[in-house]
């Protein structure tokens, strides 16, 4: 527990009685808002909301602006809860709405000044931006003003086009693990120790995937496909619930917006997915983004560093926390926010650090995203991703003339050689102040190799495909951080795409709900070690060893091998001497003893829970939501990822992985078409909603639905048509 949070705990007890006898003004909420007074904004606004059959919202609006305006009403209609958490996260208020736990996330917010860049630089947003960011948020206004039974902080509303700036802020370096990195900082000891410069020595060895579920992304031009087609898999793998779960809309409007894909709460555009020209999808990728300093403070003054040969003073200021203790008893503490040359800065007993991240002060997130929705052709397209701020992300794109392209995409720093920038590094000199990023052509990338086609699963960009292509490893920096792991789904993806010289539109479907595990898979090393040792004197122990040696490392629902290799992984992931990732199972570490005692753990599970050892994969592997219980294929780390959490009951249930999945189709002559899935339904929140569960069977059978994307096909699949505020015939 951090020290402010100490402090407030104690301020619990002690006002907990003082409330018994006094009123206190200053921890009662100051004021009410009235939300009846945000409905005029509907008036600004012409869309109109197309739901097909499954719920899908299809928002058409006479300018981008109203497409917004509609997305928001539309994504309130299914999950405003999870949209409101990420607009009070992003204000620094989850204390006041959820108390003294929630109050370090309104700490990082201020220490990280997310609210100086947006009121230094929202103006800087070219108008028409300005004015998609408004529609959403407008969006959001209405629905609140028509359900204030639903409305979490009432205080935060109106909301405005600087609270979705702000929201991606606030979200985007924790796709990159700054939470982490911050964590660290407050840990009771120092975590990291401090690079010295050395000659000739400068390395980022051993990364760890910041990825903790993983994506795929696959594209396959015409050269390898069996009729000339353009296929594209959008397949991120997201957890099923919360602020990062996928959300399927489709916008269009009269502007030149029409898009249809996935998008995380709070967005006003399509993150990923396609439009009638192009489409691409984003995985997780871990270049070095972070990196944290220790200064050298003054012996006679605590607020001035060492840097370059002088002292200078820490920017020195206080953060207000406010956190609701109980009931509507709010109390606020200030806690010490510093800023030095590097950045955020935090000053703890064992040292004063500064954190420099990729992004600092960065605004332009919707520009870029609305023009990589709106690009036309691969040129436009590359621009969007040139010249905007997106720190991270593999990214796979396909388009109707049949290209396909692959970039490890960064805002990579551009560092001092000879430190070992995974370690902390010294805050007194310029050589560790980094100002520069390595340029969007000069990163690692794939443009229409000779192979055909071209993957990345969290995995190495230097074997994204098979054959002549592939960026050169010895071209790139070691400071630079670039991966240099594959996960299985990637060799799983090389083996199945690269050994299939003329690949139908079903193949490639086939392909990417694999559930087979490569030979190099950590998990198949580990089965490997229990079938080295003599089989088992316990009969149930032997029965299972024996489900082993025929296993076929695949997790297809009927599997019973598959259930005893998918426990007895479980607990080797639990055990403390591994480092294997749930992402990423090659080049983990694991010992003998702790295998064979997982692989114990795993018979007893089975036997106290089902009674015996041979129980098909899919009774243990499963997709509840609500009164919905379906058996599930897929297994961490295959193409068809499913992770889940052990239960009391002994099952796995579903929580992330294959969850929002897109695959495009382009013919010869430019014709788009696709077909999409989501492991619940559009309804997100919403249990009484016909679409809270009814794609879950779907998905469990790894089927997919048509994506409705011309106006006619939508009309001829309409369930429901209405303006905001209109959905029930008012």
């Amino acid at each position: 527990m951090k020290r402010w949070q100490k402090i407030l705990v104690g301020m619990i007890v002690v006002l907990a009685l003082a409330a018994a006898y006094i009123f206190w003004p200053q921890g009662v909420w100051p004021f009410v808002v009235n939300l009846d007074d945000l409905e005029a904004v509907n008036e600004n606004y012409n869309v109109v909301i197309r739901r097909d059959e499954l719920g899908v919202p299809h928002i058409f609006g006479q300018t981008d602006a109203d497409a917004a305006y509609g997305l928001g009403y539309a994504h309130a209609e299914d999950d405003f809860t999870t949209i409101q958490q990420t607009m009070i996260a992003a204000r620094g208020k989850l204390g006041v709405a959820y108390g003294i736990d929630a109050a370090p996330n309104d700490y990082m917010v201020q220490l990280l000044r997310i609210w100086d860049v947006v009121d230094a630089k929202y103006d800087t947003i070219p108008p028409d931006i300005q004015a998609i960011m408004q529609g959403y948020a407008d969006g959001l206004n209405y629905y609140a003003a028509r359900h204030e039974d639903e409305v979490i902080l009432p205080e935060i509303f109106p909301l405005s086009g600087r609270d979705v700036a702000a929201g991606f802020i606030h979200r985007v370096p924790l796709f990159f693990g700054l939470d982490g990195a911050l964590g660290d900082l407050f840990a009771e000891t120092r975590q990291g120790t401090v690079s010295e410069k050395e000659i000739a020595q400068s390395s980022l060895t051993n990364l760890p995937p910041t990825a903790k579920y993983g994506s795929n992304v696959i594209a396959v031009g015409p050269e390898r496909s069996a009729n000339g087609e353009t296929f594209l898999a959008v397949n991120s793998h997201q957890p099923w619930e919360g602020p990062v779960a996928w959300y399927e809309a489709h916008m269009h409007s009269e502007e030149g917006w029409n898009m249809v894909g996935g998008l995380l709460p709070g967005s006003p555009t399509i993150t990923h997915g396609h439009n009638e020209h192009l489409g691409w999808a984003f995985t997780v990728n871990s270049p070095d983004l972070i990196d944290i300093y220790v200064l050298e403070m003054n012996p006679d003054n605590p607020d001035q560093y060492l840097f370059d040969g002088e002292w200078r003073d820490l920017e020195v200021g206080e953060a207000p926390i406010t956190v609701t203790l109980f009931g509507r008893f709010r109390w606020t503490v200030k806690q010490e926010v510093l800023w030095s040359v590097y950045g955020p800065t935090v000053r703890q007993d064992h040292g004063v650090y500064a954190i420099r991240y990729t992004g600092m002060g960065e605004i332009g997130h919707v520009e870029q995203f609305v023009r990589l929705n709106k690009a036309t052709n691969l040129e436009e397209w590359q621009a969007a991703m040139r010249d905007g701020p997106l720190p991270m992300f593999n990214v796979g794109y396909a388009d109707e003339a049949g290209n396909i392209f692959y970039v490890y995409n960064g805002r990579i720093p551009i560092r001092t050689e000879g430190y070992d920038w995974q370690q902390y590094l010294p805050g007194n000199t310029s050589e560790t102040l980094w100002t520069e990023y390595l340029p969007f052509d000069e990163l690692p990338q794939v443009l229409n190799p000779p192979s055909g086609f071209i993957q990345n699963a969290n995995s190495s960009p230097y074997r994204t495909t098979l054959g002549e292509g592939n960026p050169d490893e010895a071209s790139y920096s070691a400071t630079l951080g670039i991966d240099d792991t594959m996960s299985n789904r990637s060799l799983r993806a090389l083996t199945l795409y690269g050994g299939d010289e003329s690949i139908t539109e079903a193949e490639f479907t086939a392909y990417k709900y694999d559930m087979t595990y490569d030979a190099e898979a950590d998990i198949v090393r580990m089965v490997e070690m229990i079938l080295a040792e003599a089989p088992p004197s316990d009969p149930d122990e032997r029965a299972a060893y024996d489900l082993l040696t025929s296993w076929d490392r695949q997790t297809n629902p009927e599997n019973t091998g598959a259930t005893v290799a998918m426990l007895t992984l479980y607990y080797v992931l639990e055990a403390d001497d591994t480092h294997m990732s749930v992402s990423n199972m090659t080049g983990g570490e694991f010992t003998a003893v702790t295998v064979q005692t997982s692989f114990s753990q795993a018979v007893d599970l089975l036997l106290e829970k089902f009674g015996t050892v041979e129980v098909p994969w899919q009774e243990v592997n499963r997709l509840v939501r609500g009164d919905v219980d379906l058996g599930l294929g897929g297994s961490p780390d295959v193409l068809h990822a499913i992770y889940g959490e052990l239960g009391e009951d002994g099952r796995f249930h579903g929580i992330a992985g294959d969850s929002y999945i897109l695959l495009v189709t382009w013919q010869p002559d430019g014709t788009v078409s696709s077909r999409s899935i989501h492991q619940y339904g559009s309804a997100t929140l919403d249990e009484a909603s016909p679409h809270y569960a009814d794609q879950a069977p779907i998905f469990a059978a790894r089927e997919l639905t048509p994506v409705w994307f011309s106006e006619a096909d939508i009309l001829s699949h309409l369930a429901q048509e209405y303006r905001p505020g209109e959905e029930n015939g008012r």
